[in-house]
């Protein structure tokens, strides 16, 4: 396998790599948090849904059709708005200082802007 990063026109990596870079680092938050209960039991959530975000959006790129890549993407999008619900949780409890969160965020809300407009792109095209 190689380890090259696919990039898009403005330099940063392909929607895929990026989902699937967003997974590494939501399973490297998971791994530094506290051990006691409640921090390990948001952050098994936190772990499942932010890790399914890039493994819809690789499912969606092998879609069949346009109406089953936009069925994909949306559960994607479900997926990261989860997570998000799980970071702020983990910073609202006091177990995670939020601006260690802060990039994770940020990048948390660039996948969906590429999401967003990739599922609209979709819709004008098949309304076209």
């Amino acid at each position: 396998m190689t380890n090259r990063v696919k990039t898009g026109h403005n330099g940063k990596p392909e929607i895929v790599q990026r989902t699937k870079l967003f997974a590494l680092r939501i399973i490297r938050l998971y791994v530094s948090l506290p051990k006691r209960t409640e921090a390990q039991v948001i952050g098994k959530q936190m772990l499942r849904s932010g890790t399914s975000v890039g493994a819809h959006v690789r499912e969606g790129r092998r879609s069949r059709s346009d109406a089953e890549m936009i069925s994909k993407l949306e559960v994607a999008l479900q997926k990261r708005d989860e997570t998000v619900y799980w970071l702020e949780i983990l910073i609202e409890a006091n177990i995670v200082p939020a601006a260690l969160l802060t990039d994770l965020l940020s990048e948390s809300s660039e996948i969906t802007a590429i999401l967003v407009t990739s599922v609209k792109t979709l819709k004008r095209r098949r309304t076209s």
